[in-house]
């Protein structure tokens, strides 16, 4: 299952360095410009790419500004999301960290900039499903814009809808629709019915109906979103893969199989068209088919897409990571169901294996 958040977390350095920046010629042109180099591949989904542009705008940020400036926290926090993104979240923590004590020290413990970075040290926290630590750092980033902001601006609406996020993982749906819901009218109203936020929210709450067993409510959602984000995007992009992948997940669950199979076949399509066929960002999908065709009892197809997701993740992570126990826990389930019991007992004790190493 893919939960789409809203991508908000990035600093919109090049609005943000108008209130923090007095003209200093060609060292602020070079901030400027990393910038604007970094966003375009945040906006492109390409973070790895954008890890070494980042820390160059850190390091000019730091000549030109100042180790105590604003500047300084927004570059080192645009640093920290890049890491984020890739997982590697040892790296973005020190960073949101040293961010977060220069915005305060500099602008006070609640400016927009201190909201953000709390904002985006949650989304890390519920990444990593330690909910405890994100739920009042999402609490204390949305009285800081409620009161900074006001109530209708989308900033307000992006923790709301991250917040919700957070209920939704730890089955809160009465905790969780709420928030959709008002994060969603404040994105109609702020930035109109086809802005790719409305559809990143509305595919949210789509897939909390859809986990609820309410189809009748999550079909129209999704379908809007994807509407709304191939108008926005055209219909390569990976975040109409996305859509394509949550809905193909609701027509599985409605026993609709050929309309189920039609779109992961789409999703998959994208994703192989964009990155490749061996690249991390197609094991949601790979995996979610996977399932697909074991609950069908088409075991060979689910063989051949888990062995795909094992082999992508050996290579991104590693032989030994425990993040590989479920696609091989899952690969032992379709053996035994297909009767090879040798083959299940050998994955499941790699499985098992790589469970205990946690």
């Amino acid at each position: 299952m893919i939960k789409k958040h809203c991508r908000q977390g990035f600093l919109l350095v090049l609005f943000a360095s108008a209130v923090f920046v007095s003209s200093l010629g060609a060292q602020k042109s070079q901030w400027e410009g990393l910038n604007r180099q970094l966003y375009d591949l945040y906006q492109g989904g390409s973070y790895a790419a954008g890890i070494p542009i980042a820390a160059e705008a850190v390091r000019v940020a730091e000549a030109t500004f100042g180790l105590d400036h604003p500047n300084m926290a927004i570059s080192l926090n645009n640093l920290a999301e890049m890491h984020r993104l890739v997982g590697q979240f040892a790296e973005a923590k020190l960073l949101y960290d040293r961010a977060l004590r220069i915005s305060e020290a500099a602008l006070g413990t609640e400016s927009p900039l201190v909201a953000t970075t709390l904002n985006n040290l949650a989304e890390m926290s519920r990444m990593q499903e330690d909910y405890g630590v994100a739920e009042p750092l999402y609490q204390r980033a949305i009285s800081i814009r409620k009161k900074f902001l006001g109530p209708e601006h989308p900033d307000l609406a992006q923790t709301l809808n991250n917040l919700a996020l957070l209920y939704a993982a730890q089955n809160m749906s009465e905790q969780a629709e709420p928030l959709y819901q008002r994060a969603l009218g404040i994105y109609r109203n702020a930035l109109g019915e086809d802005h790719p936020l409305v559809a990143a929210c509305m595919n949210n709450l789509a897939e909390l109906y859809r986990v609820r067993g309410a189809f009748p409510l999550a079909e129209p959602l999704y379908r809007k979103a994807l509407a709304i984000d191939q108008k926005q995007h055209g219909r390569d992009h990976p975040i109409v893969a996305m859509n394509l992948n949550n809905q193909a997940l609701l027509y599985a669950a409605q026993s609709k199989p050929e309309q189920a199979e039609k779109l992961f076949q789409q999703a998959l399509a994208i994703g192989e068209k964009v990155y490749g066929s061996q690249h991390p960002e197609l094991v949601t999908t790979l995996s979610n088919f996977a399932v697909f065709y074991q609950e069908q009892g088409n075991y060979r197809k689910a063989e051949t897409l888990l062995q795909r997701v094992i082999t992508i993740a050996e290579a991104a992570l590693g032989a030994e990571h425990p993040n590989l126990a479920v696609p091989l826990k899952n690969l032992a389930e379709v053996y035994t169901q297909m009767g090879e019991t040798e083959q299940a007992k050998q994955i499941g004790e790699r499985a098992r294996r790589l469970t205990a190493s946690r």
